[in-house]
């Protein structure tokens, strides 16, 4: 009787051990959710509320610095594309005419990628702009552009397709930076019309390029992403090559206002929508 006394003592103390644990753990988590840092963004068309991600430091912070330091506002929505996404943060569309072509501004440094893979481009996120692989392949982000995905609904097959163009589309671009540092050598062979040399080499560079395609696993979706876009939606073909940096949490109407204005060629709404200010919000 007096061991099982023991043992009832000992297991009561472990109990409350890992109730204050698991506690402890809870209130972390909670504290952590709380210390996200909120932007307001006042528009034209009414309020955006977005919370910034912990885990993108160096995008929360710059984030930060230029709301506080009134950078976006009276900025434009310069680009605004049904069922895909509405962009702003150009320092150049401040003041420019109807004519202007925007999209080339920003604030003389850009921000290294911060992705991560809990993170991707269902409806609703905030991500950085950036340049396209071709000048950028370390796919560094925008010092100051920014976009808030709105996307659309895909159904399974349809993810299942995209997987395997994303994949073929990877292929591709290790084949095409491979081809590019072969380009006097391709271009030799072009002059002198020697065709066998150049399916020789393009057999060869796509021998490499499946190599070392083949040493990372296959793109795929993960059950959370399946789930996120076949029933609220977004933009998955961007994953894992533009970083998310937060999300949306109060006026998604007003993005979805902004998401339907009317644009001319050039993707820019006939009628001006701007960030009149954006306010960073204390905890």
């Amino acid at each position: 009787m007096h061991n099982m006394k023991k043992v009832l003592v000992l297991l009561t103390l472990i109990a409350t051990c890992m109730t204050a644990c698991n506690s402890r753990q809870q209130k972390n988590s909670n504290m952590e959710k709380s210390n996200e840092t909120q932007v307001l963004l006042e528009t034209t068309l009414g309020n955006i509320t977005v919370k910034l991600y912990n885990e993108t430091p160096k995008h929360r912070d710059n984030f930060i610095k230029l709301a506080k330091e009134g950078v976006y506002d009276s900025t434009l929505f310069h680009r605004v594309i049904k069922n895909f996404m509405i962009q702003a943060g150009d320092p150049e569309s401040k003041h420019a005419s109807d004519t202007a072509m925007l999209g080339n501004g920003d604030v003389g440094y850009t921000i290294p990628a911060e992705f991560n893979t809990k993170f991707f481009h269902k409806k609703g996120v905030l991500a950085a702009a950036r340049t396209g692989d071709e000048v950028n392949p370390e796919r560094a982000s925008s010092g100051c552009q920014f976009y808030i995905v709105t996307g659309r609904k895909f159904s399974e097959a349809q993810m299942i397709n995209m997987e395997n163009q994303m994949n073929e589309a990877r292929l591709e671009n290790v084949f095409n930076t491979l081809a590019r540092q072969h380009m006097k050598e391709i271009y030799k062979m072009r002059k002198a019309g020697d065709n066998e040399g150049l399916l020789e080499l393009q057999d060869s560079l796509e021998a490499q390029a499946r190599e070392i395609v083949s040493k990372e696993p296959a793109l795929k979706f993960t059950p959370e992403q399946i789930k996120a876009y076949t029933t609220v939606g977004g933009a998955p073909h961007l994953d894992g090559a533009y970083t998310i940096f937060g999300e949306v949490t109060d006026g998604m109407d007003v993005v979805e206002k902004i998401e339907g204005a009317k644009t001319n060629r050039a993707d820019r709404p006939v009628t001006d929508i701007r960030i009149l200010k954006a306010t960073v919000l204390e905890n």
